[in-house]
Parts: structure tokens; C-alpha cells; sequence
């Protein structure tokens, strides 16, 4: 079974999203909703992907990515931005992609069944 860390602010959206991951058994996923618990939860959780949220409350995506990846036991966990920033918008920092960001999927245009492709796919599984 993979592990995946949900960084999502958004309570009702990543019960959600968190449903559909794990549906078929594959997955089991853990949900943070801000980034200092986002880094509790992975110290405790060791994910195999986390699936990130750049808007969250306090710090932002970019300062979660950037503490992230200074731990070497998580210099090579795989990121998906999944945001409802547009990628223009974030673009404009590229911090996303500079820190190891593999995908970014825009939220109004991505189904749940793409993330969770993009995902496995991600995982190799």
C-alpha cells in the first residue's frame, strides 16, 4: 500500500479527494491542513508522494516545499502541486518546480480521476 500526505486546507475537499484515493485499496492517505503539520505528519507518516496545496494557512506551499526538501530523508519523495492557483500565477515564482514539484495540476480543471492517475503513475504503481 502507498503512502501519500494530502497537504490541503480545505477540510470537505481533501476528506474528499482523501476517499478517492484510497477507494480501491491501493493507498492509504494522511491529510494535513496547514504546512507545520504537514511536516509533523510526514515525520510520522514517512510518505512515498505528497500531494500539495499551495494557498494553506501561515506558510505557503512554497515555504512548505522549501522546508521539505531540506530534510534528506525526503530530498526525493515526489511532489504533486495539485492548486486552485493558476500555474501562470505561481509560475511567477517557479519555486514549485525549482524544489522538486514533478506535476502541477490546475484544481478547476483537473478531475479526480486525473489526480489520482497522475498519482499512481507518479508511484509507479
Amino acid at each position: 500500500m502507498k503512502q501519500i500526505l494530502l497537504v490541503e486546507p480545505d477540510k470537505k475537499v481533501a476528506e474528499i479527494i482523501k476517499e478517492f484515493l484510497e477507494r480501491d485499496g491501493l493507498a492509504s492517505v494522511q491529510v494535513a491542513y496547514s504546512a507545520q503539520e504537514a511536516i509533523h505528519t510526514a515525520d510520522e507518516f514517512n510518505p512515498e508522494l505528497v500531494i500539495l496545496e499551495l494557498a494553506i494557512p501561515k506558510h505557503n506551499g512554497f515555504a512548505f516545499l522549501h522546508e521539505f526538501r531540506s530534510y534528506a530523508d525526503w530530498s526525493k519523495v515526489p511532489v504533486i502541486v495539485h492548486s486552485h492557483l493558476a500555474k501562470d500565477e505561481a509560475a511567477m515564482s517557479k519555486s514549485w518546480k525549482i524544489l522538486g514539484a514533478v506535476e502541477y495540476l490546475y484544481k478547476p480543471q483537473t478531475t479526480l480521476a486525473k489526480l489520482k492517475s497522475t498519482s499512481f503513475e507518479v508511484l509507479g504503481t
